[in-house]
């Protein structure tokens, strides 16, 4: 199996979600540190565009969203298991971990002492700015939520964590982690970085312990690598993964289209369509430093469309 190559930062929620699973999977990886804000070169001549984080390469094939990259995780090491057949809610929970839950999270701890806590040397009033301009951008039209709002929604969406747990357990959804456990600690793990605002934590005993095991499950064995080195494994990789366009989905194999996120981070990335399921969506492109990359996105949280001729 080529190797699994992480681009990741430290403080990354998104991330960090995927270091778990690694471990949890026990599956060796590559880490390749990537710039927290704009301009990240090497990321785009592996996405065309596409600059959340985290991305994972296996060799030409790059996935982005955690959501797909579980799946990826998944098919490579089946046991243990991140969607056991008795937790049949934990795709959907996942799923709101990663949005609703993540964004009071996020509001909640970029208040200015648990930014700077994050942050940590590197907040400096310079690198502050430049954060929240690329933020801003990276929002694009996305409303955000109020300080206010986050607040009163995540001590709720606290409380019934911490009630599941209590009345259930050890994991969220029964006797072992699932995907939902992933997405769920992801958040709080952001919040538990941002020092002060960890606060909010500290009534709930039971969601504390069950962090204190997720977080305890590690990212197994990782080896750094540079992103000169990623490019060249693309532009050197012999094939890529296997993919087909599905019939009755709307597109045809070959054409040219568009796919980007619906909620933040929208960037566009055109290419040539070579896989289309209701699960996945492949596109072709062409990189001078990467060679001939095969992007995936899930389909939930992106759109594709037929791009239009200029």
């Amino acid at each position: 199996m080529a190797d699994l190559i992480l681009h990741h930062y430290p403080n990354s929620p998104f991330a960090e979600k995927v270091r778990l699973m690694l471990g949890f999977k026990r599956l060796p990886w590559r880490s390749i540190f990537i710039p927290t804000v704009m301009p990240k070169p090497d990321v785009v001549a592996l996405t065309g565009g596409y600059r959340k984080t985290p991305l994972l390469q296996v060799g030409a094939d790059v996935y982005c969203d955690t959501a797909l990259i579980a799946r990826v995780l998944e098919a490579l090491a089946p046991q243990p298991t991140l969607c056991p057949a008795s937790a049949p809610l934990s795709g959907p929970l996942a799923q709101w971990a990663d949005s609703v839950l993540f964004w009071c999270a996020v509001t909640w701890a970029m208040q200015p002492a648990g930014a700077a806590a994050i942050l940590g040397a590197q907040a400096t009033p310079e690198v502050m700015k430049a954060f929240a301009i690329d933020r801003a951008a990276f929002a694009g039209t996305m409303r955000r939520m109020t300080l206010a709002d986050a607040t009163v929604q995540l001590r709720t969406h606290l409380a019934a964590l911490d009630a599941q747990l209590a009345a259930g357990g050890p994991w969220l959804l029964g006797a072992a982690p699932c995907v939902a456990d992933f997405s769920v600690a992801h958040a709080l793990w952001f919040i538990r970085l941002a020092g002060p605002m960890a606060q909010v934590l500290a009534p709930h005993a039971a969601l504390g312990a069950w962090l204190d095991r997720m977080l305890a499950i590690g990212h197994h064995l990782s080896s750094p690598m540079s992103s000169t080195e990623a490019l060249a494994v693309s532009a050197a990789a012999a094939g890529h993964a296997a993919t087909a366009v599905g019939a009755d989905l709307g597109f045809d194999a070959g054409q040219a289209v568009v796919v980007n996120a619906i909620d933040y981070g929208t960037d566009p990335v055109a290419g040539t369509l070579v896989g289309l399921s209701a699960d996945e969506v492949v596109l072709r492109r062409s990189d001078e430093r990467a060679g001939t990359v095969h992007v995936h996105f899930p389909r939930i949280g992106f759109q594709i469309k037929k791009e239009t001729p200029q």
